[in-house]
């Protein structure tokens, strides 16, 4: 009598990744290219595929929506299973990973790279105010229109912005809302009727100190109010208005409410539950992986990347672009039974875009280590330019559809 050994998965390939966003897919593609024999299949249950970095660009009128996102049909690699159903649980001591309808997949390498989850409701009250009473978010596709149009819209009143505790998916992109809205207010020379602050949860305007200066010649261009250590803990959109917990030098906490007529929120985020939950996680939940080989810190055989990692990077796409290809070469090492190349340095990078015209570009690894990719007579990155904002606005987006979702690994440190 033939048949299944009790436990074995239903299916089984040599790597298997979950989650098809950016580093999915180009760590997917990478793998393609080192080794064509691969049996490799995509996780993920999503039907669209977004440009991410874009959203601040919407938000801010400089792009359309639609600009920003494909049909998963489009970026998925050629010659690689796709399931279109959510990871529901992985058993790395037996190399399994459960789908949501009950079906098994046994790997021989596993690649985790599901991105992070937005908490909205960790705001009390902000869900369902999301899209009305002029509070929105650009972290969500949906949502960034909306923001042009409160935009737009506002000529005096309250404009907030907030930030929540880290760490979170591109620290500046609560900023970038804040600068492209208070550049359009001045354009249209309504900026001085309309009070605008900035509530940062922690206490630093940017983490990488070497980019604070020019960071501030803005926020003093702009006259932004900046309140530091006030964490947004609810949101009544009828009365508008934003209640704040205000940690006191002291160590005392107290509540503080503010009115407005935009509230632009950017919610906490935490790892997706499947790895929070799972024996992969560390003590925060987050993925525990090696800073430099990305290999996971107990099971060897689990590989992992972007937004879901442990490695304290800044969580950017740009992070992503340098990542793939080292996880796809050290995949491949631990499927040959060879050492792995330990190379990721921490490299991030996010383009602070302060006016439509002009970026503060950000490059920066482990320990705020500032790692320029340009030279500086071409580009200072610790000053807003304008080549900067040509990379950002018109570069980047061919770099992420034509390069990196594509498997073509240039210009990566």
């Amino acid at each position: 009598m033939t048949g299944k050994a009790p436990g074995a998965p239903e299916l089984h390939h040599d790597v298997v990744i979950i989650g098809a966003g950016a580093a999915g897919i180009a760590i997917a593609q990478g793998l393609r290219q080192r080794n064509a024999r691969l049996d490799i299949a995509l996780i993920d249950p999503a039907s669209e595929h977004y440009y991410q970095p874009g959203w601040t660009l919407v938000g801010g009128g400089v792009f359309d929506a639609d600009q920003t996102r494909r049909s998963m049909a489009e970026v998925l690699p050629e010659g690689v299973a796709h399931y279109p159903c959510p990871a529901a649980g992985i058993d790395p001591a037996r190399c399994l990973v459960r789908l949501e309808d009950a079906r098994t997949l046994g790997y021989r390498a596993l690649v985790v790279v599901p991105g992070l989850e937005l908490h909205w409701d960790a705001i009390d009250g902000l869900a369902g105010t999301l899209g009305e009473y002029g509070v929105t978010s650009n972290y969500r596709f949906d949502l960034a229109p909306y923001t042009w149009s409160l935009v737009q819209q506002l000529r005096q009143g309250r404009a907030l912005f907030t930030q929540p505790a880290m760490p979170i998916k591109c620290a500046g992109a609560p900023q970038k809302a804040m600068y492209l809205a208070c550049d359009h207010w001045r354009r249209r020379g309504v900026l001085a009727g309309i009070n605008v602050s900035f509530h940062n949860a922690g206490g630093a305007l940017f983490g990488v100190p070497a980019y604070i200066p020019a960071l501030m010649e803005q926020v003093e261009r702009y006259g932004i109010g900046l309140e530091f250590h006030q964490q947004l803990m609810a949101v009544d959109g009828p009365s508008q208005q934003a209640h704040f917990l205000i940690h006191d030098a002291d160590g005392g906490q107290r509540e503080h409410v503010e009115s407005f007529d935009m509230l632009h929120v950017v919610p906490p985020q935490r790892a997706p539950a499947l790895i929070r939950d799972s024996l992969l996680a560390n003590d925060a939940g987050w993925l525990d992986l090696h800073p430099n080989t990305l290999q996971h810190l107990r099971y060897p055989a689990v590989f992992g990347a972007g937004d879901v990692s442990a490695t304290p990077n800044a969580k950017t796409a740009a992070a992503v672009r340098v990542q793939a290809p080292i996880v796809a070469d050290n995949v491949v090492a631990y499927l040959q039974g060879e050492s792995l190349s330990a190379r990721y340095q921490g490299y991030g990078a996010c383009p602070l875009t302060v006016s439509r015209g002009r970026v503060v570009l950000a490059e920066f690894g482990y320990g705020g280590e500032l790692m320029p990719t340009l030279p500086d007579w071409l580009n200072d990155g610790q000053r807003a330019t304008a080549l900067a904002w040509q990379l950002k606005a018109h570069v980047m987006p061919v770099i992420y559809w034509q390069m990196m979702l594509k498997g073509r690994e240039w210009m990566v440190p």
